[in-house]
């Protein structure tokens, strides 16, 4: 009996007269996370690594996922009896996920500290009608990367500054032979292809929802879908864009098939890496262009954050991980593949330091995050315009028609 007492409660067991400290966890938190862009899987397991060092009684159990599983992993493991304490979830979820109590509330743990020292716009990834539903961690947009070389080699003195400039520079580097199809994007039939959309709904002053109802088949929405169907019929495009997700570009960009791509802040050292890269050290990075008239800059609102499960039974154990986990010491360490949530960060010289031009480049484009739209219903809405998105490409309807019929059924 006072052997099961030592271990249980005080950590030690009864031998020889004497208690000596049993080494055990006490608690196993399982923590889902996604394979793919942001930090790598490496990078999480080293993170983790650290926080149970710091916290031998915590055990965390790591599973990766493409993005693609992330949400309905999540969703179904709520009713499975087990699954997740901690889980990351994307910007366009919180709405959905405190309608239907998948994460807990926690505006109460968000310190002053976190609220000062946090980026404004990084809030916006956890939060929904005024509540926090997590910590930000993944602080994100979408950058256009160019190859340096082959713009010198087709004579062009700078990137492009608005989006007809990069059709129109593209042309020039496909008629000098430099390059077949000059542009990559990530357009399957998948949350990538949204993203890839809104930045350009961006640039043209669209506007997802109007008083709660669609409104993407009005104005800027139908003109970045034309900008897209245009792009790839010219044959600027690389013709498998529409089944490219993010790594498909990457791997295109880096063995240098384009001149151009629109991808995730992760890209940049990774194709700057010479042990993967055919491109490294002719990689440069902008903000996303703009549209003359309209706008400077574009950009999508492509953050992610982490949060507790409402059926997890170890909530603090949880909330301390993800502390660790997005605090700005952890980040400031892992800043190559995934910029800090912290303001005071970017005058770090740890984190800026060679990647001074991601930083500047950074500086505009998170400044002009733009946001997918907030609803409960955004998974059948993105579903509807990844449909739209991918008729209009193949030629089956008009952009406008396409848009219309997304609307429709987009269950707003």
């Amino acid at each position: 009996m006072l052997k099961s007492i030592g271990k249980t409660l005080l950590g030690a067991v009864f031998v020889g007269g004497l208690f000596v400290p049993h080494a055990f966890a006490e608690t196993t938190l399982n923590a889902l996370f996604m394979a793919q862009a942001a930090y790598s899987e490496a990078d999480v397991r080293s993170m983790t690594e650290a926080f149970t060092k710091a916290n031998p009684d915590i055990k965390v159990n790591l599973e990766f996922v493409p993005y693609e599983g992330l949400h309905d992993k999540t969703v179904l493991a709520q009713g499975s009896g087990g699954g997740y304490d901690v889980v990351l979830f994307d910007v366009i979820w919180p709405a959905e996920y405190a309608t239907n109590k998948v994460l807990v509330d926690v505006s109460s743990k968000i310190t002053d500290d976190m609220k000062k020292g946090v980026l404004p716009g990084a809030w916006t990834t956890v939060q929904y009608d005024g509540k926090y539903y997590g910590m930000p961690w993944i602080l994100d947009t979408k950058y256009l990367f160019y190859n340096k070389e082959i713009l010198e080699k087709a004579g062009i003195k700078a990137p492009p500054k608005t989006w007809e400039e990069l059709g129109q520079q593209a042309k020039i580097i496909q008629d000098k032979g430099l390059l077949k199809t000059p542009i990559a994007w990530s357009w399957s039939q998948a949350e990538a292809a949204i993203c890839d959309y809104t930045t350009l709904v961006s640039a043209y002053g669209g506007d997802f929802l109007k008083d709660g109802k669609p409104d993407f088949q009005n104005g800027g929405g139908v003109s970045a879908l034309k900008y897209m169907v245009d792009s790839y019929k010219s044959g600027l495009t690389n013709p498998n864009s529409k089944e490219f997700l993010e790594e498909d570009v990457r791997k295109v960009f880096e063995n240098g098939d384009a001149a151009f791509a629109l991808n995730w802040t992760y890209m940049y050292n990774m194709a700057n890496d010479p042990k993967d890269s055919k491109v490294a050290g002719k990689v440069g990075v902008v903000p996303a262009p703009g549209v003359a008239g309209t706008s400077e800059v574009s950009a999508v609102n492509g953050s992610m954050g982490l949060g507790v499960t409402a059926v997890s039974k170890h909530q603090d154990e949880a909330w301390k991980y993800i502390e660790f986990m997005t605090s700005q010491a952890t980040q400031n360490q892992y800043a190559k593949l995934s910029l800090p949530i912290w303001a005071s960060s970017y005058d770090d010289p740890a984190v800026t330091k060679g990647q001074e031009e991601l930083i500047a480049a950074a500086k505009l484009g998170l400044a002009a995050m733009y946001p997918r739209p907030t609803t409960p219903k955004y998974q059948q809405l993105s579903t509807a315009l990844q449909q739209a998105i991918q008729e209009s490409l193949l030629g089956q309807t008009t952009p406008e028609d396409a848009l219309k019929t997304a609307a429709e059924n987009s269950g707003l």
